[in-house]
């Protein structure tokens, strides 16, 4: 197959292909001066890989369930899939989703303030985060501590790129990021204690414990609690937040199995930044700050707290088929005092810029319920598999304001370093907005065996939607959408053992909250999303390779205008709806373990995205993406030293401020790891991340303002195992 795709440099994705199946089957055959093979595919393969991720050492999965109801493999399921894996997160010492998502393959993170930030993949916004398959989305403006989500409580990170309508419903064609949790299946008593201490003084305290609670062993219990504390490179921001997880697993006959728990995840900074830093200064020159530069006071602060409480009840069948029912409650709030600075200061005095103090209180409630079916069935002599299902999920969110008591100017911006403007005093809690979404929806899908190399998905959801809400300007809104069909089609072809090829496609529809200039709501999102391409698996699963080739299409996606809506209060940016949005490219990965030690994760992303005029859309989002991540675990002697490394590269990126262009240049980021294992119970590690102290930013398409990313760091761990 042979493509070309512009995207300002022309390649072919036949060589691209020609390297990948070089270097795959160099991997696969490489033999030594004698003609004899030096890769054991033996030892590997007889280690079976499965969902959890825990204890396999592998940066790749047996099965994932994001872009489908079915359990499938990697390799069967018909779009791009990344696994972060238990081993990955702790060997790049990720501490929360943030830290995933600017080390998957194709997806990547605009940090636009200290604590809100937008992920997006193929040129689009990611608005949801799954949580065992349940989708929690969030409005960016609201940002409640989504983007700081702890992993300490997660199994796995798994990343679907693409549409996922079929598990989604309503959903953005760039990528679904499910967050797997931890299990409470341990037959034995095990578990880990972590110290950690890092750069800006950060302190890390991990407890990891699951146990039997009765002899027989049916009743089971895990409880993880974390306590994370450090300052930053941003002035007068320092963050502390705690997780506490409590899961238990019961087995009321050998054939059903009782599961639920609770989290309580929290988040306490100061000195929170609201906006970024200003591009332009008075006279039209670009203004150049320090890393730690802020916008914030020394008072400013956004604490959240999210709770979740959930219950799955499963029965399984003589006849392998498997029920399931699902319920699952979460709570988000938040709390803010915030400082908005705007205006374009003075080169020479500083003077120019106003503030803007802003307090919100958010809540946001969401249930979800689910029921599903799944097994075997038989057709025409063969064995195919089918699931049917129902989700309902209901989610209101409410926020409050309270007015400040002072206003006016910041004084010398130059000179500023947050201590100098006094908290005002706040009055009581007005009405701000309320809104609420209802889901409902039925979906099948079957996974039918229509010859032995050839394999073939189809289903369907259909979504009964209704979103609804006003706020203190008076500006309802009611969407309701009946019957909406979302259809699903893969097909997947082995040629051999080891490759085959695929093909996918899907339906787009995603309500959006964007207003245009006069205050009126954008129309929903609707579109198309295909891919093709193929895939390898090795060593039984161990080491998974995929070629993907992908194009998605919109109509009325919402692109920001740089105007603000008049008498919108902090400003709301105005936004208009794009026609023909079009993104096409292609992505490389390879993931899971080459030799047995040696673990890697490697990829690429290559994309255009346009209007029907050929504009870019969304040109802060990197059009190229390079995401290496390698350990080693030394042989003989040296075996209980593990070292790693890697690097994640992008491409450039660019926004307009007025009529000037603002250009975030290629960059790469090179990161390092080494763990010794000092006994079989104690380990101790070092990381140190942009080890060349690469300066970077994160920009955003209003209000003239950008943020600059994080300078180099080091941490230290101890980890204890019992």
């Amino acid at each position: 197959m042979q493509r070309t795709i512009s995207t300002g440099k022309k390649f072919r994705i036949k060589t691209v292909s020609l390297m990948v199946a070089f270097a795959l089957s160099g991997w696969s055959q490489a033999q030594d001066a004698g003609g004899e093979a030096l890769l054991s595919p033996v030892r590997v393969s007889e280690r079976v890989m499965g969902e959890n991720t825990e204890g396999t050492g592998s940066y790749t999965t047996g099965k994932t369930k994001t872009a489908t109801p079915l359990s499938l493999s990697p390799r069967d399921t018909p779009q791009s899939v990344s696994v972060v894996t238990q081993q990955r997160i702790e060997d790049q010492g990720l501490l929360n989703i943030t830290d995933v998502i600017n080390n998957v393959t194709g997806v990547s993170v605009n940090q636009y303030e200290t604590h809100r930030a937008q992920f997006h993949a193929r040129g689009f916004d990611i608005n949801a985060l799954m949580v065992d398959g349940v989708p929690t989305t969030w409005d960016q403006q609201w940002s409640s501590g989504e983007i700081l989500t702890g992993l300490a409580i997660y199994d796995r990170v798994e990343v679907v790129r693409g549409s996922t309508g079929l598990t989604t419903g309503v959903g953005d064609p760039s990528a679904a990021v499910n967050l797997v949790r931890k299990r409470a299946n341990s037959k034995v008593l095990t578990g880990t204690v972590q110290l950690g201490f890092g750069s800006w003084s950060e302190q890390r305290v991990l407890v990891d414990v699951a146990t039997p609670v009765n002899e027989a062993k049916t009743l089971r219990a895990r409880v993880v609690g974390e306590y994370v504390e450090r300052d930053s490179w941003v002035d007068n921001l320092e963050n502390k937040n705690q997780t506490l997880f409590a899961t238990f697993e019961a087995d009321l006959t050998p054939d059903t199995l009782l599961s639920g728990g609770f989290s309580r995840q929290e988040n306490n900074p100061r000195g929170s930044m609201w906006g970024g830093l200003p591009v332009w200064y008075s006279d039209g020159s670009k203004a150049n700050w320090d890393r730690s530069k802020t916008t914030a006071a020394e008072w400013t602060r956004w604490n959240s707290v999210y709770e979740n409480y959930f219950a799955t009840l499963e029965h399984r069948f003589a006849n392998d088929w498997k029920v399931k029912a699902s319920y699952s409650h979460g709570d988000r709030t938040a709390d803010s005092y915030l400082l908005y600075l705007y205006g374009t200061p003075d080169r020479t005095t500083g003077l120019g810029l106003f503030a803007w103090p802003g307090s919100y209180k958010t809540r946001t409630q969401q249930d979800d319920f689910g029921l599903q079916a799944n097994g075997p069935f038989s057709l025409f002599g063969r064995t195919h598999e089918l699931a049917v299902g129902y989700t309902y999920a209901k989610q209101k969110f409410a926020s409050d304001s309270r007015a400040a008591s002072t206003f006016g100017t910041v004084g010398d911006f130059n000179a500023w370093n947050g201590t100098s403007y006094p908290e005002p005093s706040w009055g009581g809690l007005t009405y701000y907005s309320q809104g609420e979404t209802k889901q409902e929806a039925v979906y099948a899908a079957a996974r039918l065996n229509l010859a032995d190399p050839l394999k073939v998905i189809v289903g369907a959801r259909l979504t009964k939607y209704e979103k609804s809400g006003d706020d203190a300007s008076s500006n309802p809104y009611r969407l309701k959408i009946e019957d909406q069909l979302t259809p699903y089609a893969g097909v997947i072809y082995d040629l051999n053992e080891n490759f085959s090829v695929y093909a996918s496609y899907t339906d787009i529809f995603q309500p959006q909250q964007r207003r245009d200039i006069s205050g009126k709501y954008l129309d929903p999102i609707l579109g198309k999303s295909t891919e093709g391409g193929v895939k390898g698996e090795f060593f039984g699963g161990r080491l998974n390779a995929s070629l993907a080739v992908f194009q998605i299409k919109q109509e009325n996606l919402a692109q920001s205008t740089g105007q603000i809506i008049a008498g919108t209060t902090p400003p709301e940016t105005a936004y208009r709806a794009t026609q023909g949005a079009t993104s096409e490219g292609f992505e490389l990965e390879l993931a899971g373990e080459l030799t047995p030690g040696w673990n890697l994760s490697a990829g690429y992303t290559q994309f255009t995205a346009t209007d029907t005029n050929g504009a870019d859309v969304n040109s802060i989002y990197p059009r190229e993406l390079f995401k290496l991540f390698t350990t080693y675990r030394l042989p003989g002697a040296l075996n209980a030293l593990t070292v790693g490394g890697g690097a994640n590269w992008q491409g450039t990126t660019y926004t307009y401020v007025g009529s000037e262009k603002f250009e975030q240049k290629a960059y790469a980021l090179v990161n390092l790891m080494a763990r010794y294992e000092i006994s079989k119970q104690l380990s101790a590690q070092v990381n140190v991340n942009n080890l060349f102290d690469k300066t970077y930013y994160g920009m955003f398409d209003a209000y003239n303002q950008y943020t600059y990313g994080a300078p180099r760091s080091a941490s230290v761990s101890l980890k204890y195992k019992f």
